[in-house]
């Protein structure tokens, strides 16, 4: 059939979105497309061509007689030839669907199967959610029939029960299109989609409709009708390419995994199964499914060599019993043969039993499978390691993590861990994080300079964090006109955070010059940090004339992981800190002002409720450091931190308004000493000294403060009641000077700055606060009525708004009133009920501007007054609230002598509209009756009882908090008269004047007067250890508070009996299975025992006694599998290098002298055009009788090491046994084919020259090439030629001149291996032998050894570990020199 593809298109049914074209087009558009594939505007070249059509609309899934909603799925149709490449082109970039972390192919029987309740949940269950927590693909057969239709079903009852974002699972259909019923409804020439496909399967007859419940399909097309397994070939090809794709993911980069899932199955799952394992694929079968599934579970736990033709026999009788009768022979010894190559390599082979320990899910058994395979195959060093590690975290699963991972089997460096905790912090997964520190990550030396970096550049982008950092960045951009975006600094995340954390803080982060700071030479990679890179420390320098920048770490990763608001991350760093009470409190003050600029709701509850869990943190710990030592907690509170920019633990919480730590008892036993005395701690003992501590007590500034202001109101109230002259008096004049001194206070608490934060900085602070504002108008008010006041024309305007500004002078008395317990809340009571005057004041206009409009309208004639207009409109309508109702306005009390007429008279309103008679009005008295009525029902009943219940709600609001908020606000005013000149006003100018001297004239700095103490540097780590001890006490405590919560001991509860259940059905299977085994152990022995007794009935025991003991046999345990006695590789089905299939040939039939009818083993023999000496390519008789056997035949030595080998038809016979295969395959010779293959080894050591042991035995290097061509290492050596001492490819990779020395290097060594070598190139009539000589180098003096890696190109020395990934063959030859050296292996 013609290569032909027609890709259709339909929308994701959970995101509904479109992504891909198809249908039928005509012949012209077919040849237009022929040079290349073109999907949506992409062009890529390929063999075949694309059927495009212009009807981009979804795909309809409808079920035949159910009246379900329609399935949207999308689907493409493919030649059997497509490359892979191109349809995962296609998968991931036009159907939108992100590639994989893994893997999941799902194989089995394409027939409905009954399997048992419980296992099929567990198995639908397990499946969803290996898919859900890693992102898997599921791939299957497509159709709805089989494990196919299991896994629909799994899926859909998942999607069911999930969210719109936790159901999106990617389930592939990949079936034969000529197989697909009803297919003609997915090709329509005219276009008309959505295509509809109805599930028939009364109709469908021998095809198979398709799976409603998978997401994607292929449909693989070669032409037939009917003939399924099409997909099979393209299938595994997709497969394979997209298991060689990497995916980046949290920072880590992976290759895809595969898994293979078999339930049940027959020959082609048997097929499927094998190529698996021959390609490294890990296999899961679930034991309990049925036919295939069940025959390999029940075989894989026993040694090969007892896995034999009659025991498979036996077992397909009764698991195949309907089909029994079409297995032949010759099948039998084909399915014999596999499953022992698929129970030999038992490390990609597991076994899922319902109710095996460690296994109760099948997600686990999944993953497990994965890490074994992965833990098992040949590697370098660590990096298996680190792959299965990089799996865990990119699929979220800590729990495999801790059981397969982090095991004795591996020593993990915290070094080693640095990249992947990286990746766990991106990627927000605090379970990991947890478990690195857990296995010895250290914070000091995973957090460096450029890690910070690194994690700021992965912000999300949804975080507001990171739109604050790209503002920042924009702003710079624009500062240097610089036509690039700047690269993100710490300097740059210190300025955001100094503007969330508050201008009290000193940079986090200091911006360093360009000299201050080296770069690093070594860049940040994409997936591997740098994390051995110099610490921060190393990069600033303490030094004259820079900045010294000191790294918390914890600070650090706490800062980054706060500011996305990751809870959990944050709350296991938040337990790593040190300086714990301030970090809590930080962030406290981080999260609200970061919730004050969110936008989504959630996300700013989310905050908020964070904030609050942090304070309690905060109040948590600062009481059990204030129960064992009150002193040392008032310490904590007034102690700077470095790491917080130099602030206090008490400021951080002022700033961040925590008013429950505020008023802990502690704070407030703090504020009452400093409040009643400043110096109490300096105990003075002079009568100066008394009387100078007695005068700058907070207590005695505030009370003089008081006196002083009473007397100010009071001389000013009586110079504007009594003594108010033309030319002021000398009252007067001394209420200026006391203005004046008021004046000097403010600004000098305007431009005090002890921190150093500048002018503007301190004035943006000066403003916020309410009561400055207050003393700002209040100054200028009198300014403006002093001014107006000294000029003789304007004297009585200028005692009115000195009048005004007396009243603004009154109301600041209430920040005095705060301290009070009675009045202090209550003032904020009236704070807060002004907010809700101004709310319920525009709702009252609306109905007091619409009232008076009306009522003005009707009543009066074109008032063209504008005060009278006013006074009508707003005026009176606001009074008639309060019963002051128009007399005018239903007509019975009108007065016209009240009234003008024209409205000339400025002191009346203007008269209603009145009749020219007898001047009655004329209005319509019933409306505006019932406007009235209305108003005053909506405003006087419905919005004051509105406002009253908002000030019944505020107040409620502010009840239950009184004391916090008293004492809050008490610690404020105690704060700000701790930095008071003692000296009241106006006596406060001598202190402004001392000031003025002390810093203007002598430029001494500034006094601290806030409540901050610098700790010697030894009593600040004694008293941050002490804190960080009751920390963890404190987490201890809360962690045996949620034990003893009563909702968390029932979960408790719940989960024990769950698992005392499961225990109960382990133990029921365990004893099910060991009596099972017992018997069969029983029968084993009892036919032994029937073989033992000789014709004479006398019984011959050559073994021992203890050959008869029952032994009990582990379930869980694997057999010792020891060296098989024939050859395996020479007898792999697939030969190497060619298309040729051998005949299978189980164990039992390998040796020559078991009779094997059946065995017709095909020929080949490869021509080696590149060879001048080649035994004949044909296996003509003539040719073969010119060959001699067992002896020199000219160049060609056909000597084998293991004596006289047979001749049958003039071929050689392979001593070792059968192999499948006739002729010589790519080998040159009949007979045997000498190799040499040289082992040349040394100890390992350390730098200081010592070796390294591993399990109390010494560790070897041995040399090792790779070959052009080839992807795995092999021993420096091969198949020698006639007449030669050295191996062509041993030469190819040494010099001419290294050849003699190699030889004495040969010479000296020892011989560990003279014989049959089991390669795959080995046929029935060729094979090969080889001598392996091992060269070892005790000393260090390898000076040959030097030589030999220095004079090639293609060798290097490797660790000796049955791990490192050589020709199997090979192994085994290390393993002799290990064993002849006594060394690790």
């Amino acid at each position: 059939m013609p290569s032909v593809i027609s890709a259709s298109q339909g929308w994701d049914r959970r995101q509904g979105r479109t992504s891909g074209k198809g249908g039928i087009a005509s012949k012209a558009t077919v040849a237009q497309a022929a040079e290349g594939l073109m999907i949506q505007g992409v062009a890529v070249p390929c063999p075949f061509v694309l059927e495009v059509s212009c009807y981009p609309d979804p795909v309809v899934y409808t079920q035949k007689h159910v009246h379900d909603p329609f399935f949207f799925w999308q689907y493409v149709r493919v030649s059997s030839d497509t490359p892979p490449r191109v349809i995962y082109h296609l998968m991931t970039q036009h159907w939108g669907l992100d590639a994989p972390n893994l893997l999941i192919s799902v194989t089995g029987g394409a027939k409905n199967f009954v399997m048992k309740p419980r296992l099929k949940n567990i198995f639908r269950q397990g499946l969803v959610k290996v898919a859900q927590t890693t992102g898997a693909w599921i791939i299957t057969g497509g159709s709805h029939a089989g494990v196919m239709k299991q896994v629909g079903e799994a899926v859909r009852d998942f999607i069911l029960s999930c969210s719109h974002k936790e159901g999106d699972i990617v389930t592939i259909g990949i079936a034969t299109w000529g197989t697909v019923y009803n297919r003609e409804s997915l090709v329509c020439p005219m276009g008309g989609f959505p295509a509809e496909y109805v599930l028939d399967e009364e109709n469908q007859g021998s095809l198979s409709c398709l799976d409603s419940n998978h997401s994607h399909f292929i449909l693989v097309d070669d032409g037939t009708h009917g003939r399924y397994g099409v997909e099979i070939p393209l299938r595994t090809r997709l497969e394979k390419f997209i298991s060689e794709q990497t995916k980046v993911k949290g920072g880590v980069a992976i290759k895809i995994p595969i898994v293979c899932v078999v339930l049940e199955g027959g020959p082609g799952t048997l097929d499927t199964i094998y190529n698996a394992i021959t390609n490294g694929t890990p296999c899961v079968i679930v034991e309990g499914s049925g036919r295939v599934a069940d025959v390999i579970a029940q075989v894989a736990n026993l040694p090969v060599a007892k896995i034999t033709i009659a025991l498979i026999q036996k077992k397909l009788s009764i698991l195949f019993h309907d089909t029994y009768e079409l297995f032949t022979e010759s099948k039998l010894v084909e399915w014999t043969k596999k499953i022992q190559d698929i129970v030999r390599s038992r490390q990609l082979l597991t076994i899922f039993r319902e109710g095996k320990y460690g296994q109760q899910d099948v997600d686990v058994a999944i993953l497990q499978a994965l890490f074994k395979a992965s833990r098992n195959q040949d590697h370098f060093g660590r990096e298996n390691w680190d792959h299965q590690l990089k799996l865990a975290v990119a699929w979220n699963r800590v729990d495999i993590a801790r059981s397969e991972i982090f095991t004795d089997d591996h020593d993990w460096k915290p070094s080693d861990l640095h990249p992947v905790m990286a990746a766990a912090l991106i990627s927000n997964k605090p379970e990991f994080v947890k478990l690195f520190l857990e296995q010895g990550v250290r914070l000091k030396d995973f957090v460096t300079w450029d890690t910070l970096v690194y994690l700021y550049d992965n912000l999300a982008p949804s975080c507001l964090f990171h739109s604050k950092l790209q503002k920042v960045l924009l702003e710079e951009r624009e500062h240097t006109a610089g036509s690039k975006m700047p690269r993100l600094q710490m300097h740059h995340v210190s300025q955001v955070l100094r503007e969330l954390l508050g201008c009290s803080t000193q940079p986090l982060y200091p911006k360093p010059k360009h000299t201050e700071r080296p770069r690093l030479s070594i860049p940040v990679p994409h997936i591997k940090l740098n994390v051995q890179g110099s610490s921060l420390r190393s990069l600033y320098k303490r030094s004259a004339g820079r900045v010294t920048f000191t790294m918390d770490p914890v600070r650090d990763l706490l800062i980054w992981a706060v500011v996305q608001n990751r809870r959990e991350l944050a709350e296991i760093i938040w337990a790593q800190s040190q300086d714990c009470m301030a970090a809590a409190l930080a962030c406290s003050k981080i999260l609200k002002e970061l919730a004050k600029e969110e936008e989504d709701t959630d996300t700013t509850d989310d905050m908020l409720a964070l904030a609050e869990e942090y304070e309690h943190k905060a109040i948590g710990v600062f009481t059990d450091c204030y129960r064992k030592d009150e002193e040392r907690a008032q310490k904590l509170l007034t102690r700077v931190s470095e790491a917080w920019g130099k602030t206090t633990c008490l400021q951080l919480a002022l700033e961040a308004k925590n008013m429950n730590f505020v008023s802990h008892g502690g704070v407030q036993v703090g504020s009452q000493e400093w409040y009643f005395w400043q110096e109490k701690r300096l105990q003075p003992t002079g009568c100066l000294a008394r009387l100078r501590a007695f005068f700058t007590a907070p207590i005695v500034i505030f009370l003089m403060n008081i006196l002083s202001y009473f007397t100010f109101l009071l001389l000013f109230a009586y110079v504007l009641m009594v003594d108010f002259q033309p030319a002021p008096s000398w009252r007067e004049y001394l209420i200026y000077f006391w203005l004046f001194s008021l004046v000097c206070e403010e600004t000098r608490q305007l431009l005090y700055d002890p921190d150093g934060l500048g002018v503007v900085k301190m004035a943006s602070l000066y403003i916020k606060d309410f009561w400055n504002k207050l003393d700002i108008c209040a100054i200028l008010v009198f300014i403006a009525g002093l001014t107006c006041r000294l000029i003789p024309s304007t004297l009585y305007p200028g005692r009115i708004i000195l009048s005004l500004a007396f009243i603004i002078f009154c109301l600041r008395l209430m920040h005095i009133f705060t301290v009070s317990k009675t009045l202090g809340p209550k003032i904020i009571i009236v704070k807060r009920m002004m907010k809700d005057v101004f709310f319920f004041l525009f709702l009252l206009a609306v109905w007091v501007v619409s009232f008076g409009v009306a009522k003005q309208a009707i009543l009066i004639h074109n008032e063209e007054r504008v005060e009278w207009l006013f006074r009508g409109v707003v005026y009176h309508s606001y009074l008639t609230i309060f019963g002051q109702i128009p007399s005018y306005i239903d007509g019975v009390n009108f007065n016209i002598d009240q009234c003008s007429p024209n409205g000339t008279d400025p002191y009346k309103p203007k008269c209603p509209e009145t009749n020219a008679d007898n001047k009655k009005p004329i209005f319509p008295e019933w409306l505006t009756v019932i406007l009235l009525c209305l108003y005053l029902l909506f405003t006087n009943i419905l919005l004051l009882n509105l406002l009253i219940a908002m000030f019944n709600y505020t107040f409620q609001q502010v009840q239950e908090h009184t004391d916090q908020i008293w004492k809050f606000q008490r610690h404020d005013l105690i704060e700000e008269y701790h930095g008071r000149p003692p000296a009241p006003p106006p006596l406060i100018l001598l202190n402004h004047l001392q000031l003025l001297l002390w810093r203007g004239l002598l430029r001494r700095p500034a006094s601290h007067h806030k409540l901050k103490e610098k700790l010697e540097k030894n009593e600040e780590a004694a008293l941050l250890s002490w804190e960080m001890y009751l920390k963890e006490n404190y987490l201890q405590h809360q962690q045996c508070q949620e034990k003893q919560n009563t909702e968390q001991m029932i979960r408790d509860i719940a989960q024990r009996v769950d698992v005392l259940a499961e225990l109960l059905d382990l133990d029921r299977v365990k004893r099910t299975g060991v009596v099972e085994q017992r018997l069969g152990s029983l029968e084993d022995q009892v036919r032994q025992n029937q073989a033992l007794w000789d014709p004479a009935g006398c019984v011959c025991l050559t073994g021992s006694s203890k050959a008869l003991d029952i032994k009990e046999i582990d379930l869980e345990g694997k057999p010792e599998e020891s060296q098989p006695p024939y050859h395996v590789l020479a007898r792999n089905l697939l030969y190497p290098g060619s298309h040729t299939l051998r005949f299978p040939v189980p164990d039992e039939k390998v040796p020559w002298e078991v009779d094997f009818p059946l065995y017709n083993p095909p020929a080949f023999s490869a021509d080696h055009k590149d060879m001048a000496v080649q035994d004949p390519f044909s296996l003509s008789l003539e040719s073969l009788l010119k060959i001699n056997y067992n002896t020199m035949d000219g160049l060609i030595d056909r000597q084998s090491f293991h004596g006289l080998y047979a001749v049958q038809d003039g071929l050689p016979l392979n001593p070792m046994g059968r192999t499948g295969l006739r002729g010589r395959g790519r080998l040159h010779c009949f007979g045997p084919n000498h190799a040499l293959h040289p082992v040349v080894t040394r100890w390992r050591r350390n730098l200081d020259g010592s070796i390294i042991r591993k399990s109390l035995k010494k560790m070897l290097e041995v040399l090792v090439a790779q070959y052009p061509l080839s992807d795995v290492w092999a021993l420096p050596g091969g198949s020698l030629e006639p007449g030669e001492t050295l191996p062509l490819k041993l030469k190819w990779i040494l010099r001419r001149e290294f050849w003699p020395q190699f030889q004495n290097l040969l010479k000296q060594g020892t011989e560990v291996h003279r014989g049959y070598l089991d390669d795959p190139r080995n046929t029935d009539n060729a094979w090969v032998e080889t001598v392996a000589i091992s060269v070892h180098f005790d000393t260090q003096n390898d000076v040959e050894m030097k030589r030999l890696n220095s004079h090639t190109c293609d060798i290097c020395p490797l660790v000796l570990d049955k791990r490192i990934p050589l020709h199997a063959n090979h192994k085994e030859l290390l393993h002799k020199v290990s064993t002849l050296l006594g060394a690790y292996y």
